[in-house]
């Protein structure tokens, strides 16, 4: 099963906080992607680069924990959407204005409304527009 993997859910499982649902929501994710295959957008490896950046400037991170972390993500089956920056003027541009979304948030919307899957998802802006969109969260019960 293929799903598309919000930035949200990536930095769960590299800082494992937040409330328990997310933990555990995240933690389904990651259990569904041994048999599954993740789609991100063209900006999800910019949007995790920043993050790691920023929370190893904080301390919150050893280094060697966030290269650990990005060698696993290496290898786990995340396909990187290379058509997003097409959709940047149009379709992503119209869905972060339509649903007062980032254009990065957006662009995990109109990658599941164009590619017709489901996405998981911790945002809850997100997750309201794309229930909006007639888009479902990506469901691992």
């Amino acid at each position: 099963m293929s799903f598309v993997l919000d930035n949200a859910v990536t930095m769960c499982w590299l800082l494992n906080d937040g409330k328990p649902a997310a933990v555990a929501y995240a933690s389904r994710v990651l259990e569904a992607l041994k048999d599954g295959q993740a789609v991100v957008p063209g900006v999800w490896g910019l949007e995790v680069a920043n993050v790691i950046a920023k929370i190893e400037a904080k301390a919150l991170v050893t280094e060697a924990r966030t290269q650990a972390f990005v060698a696993t993500l290496q290898q786990m089956n995340i396909v990187v959407d290379k058509a997003t920056a097409s959709h940047a003027l149009g379709g992503i541009l119209h869905l972060a204005k339509r649903y007062k979304l980032s254009s990065y948030d957006a662009a995990y919307l109109e990658l599941a409304m164009r590619e017709g899957l489901q996405l998981a998802t911790l945002d809850d802006a997100l997750e309201k527009a794309a229930r909006k969109a007639g888009i479902k969260r990506f469901d691992v019960r």
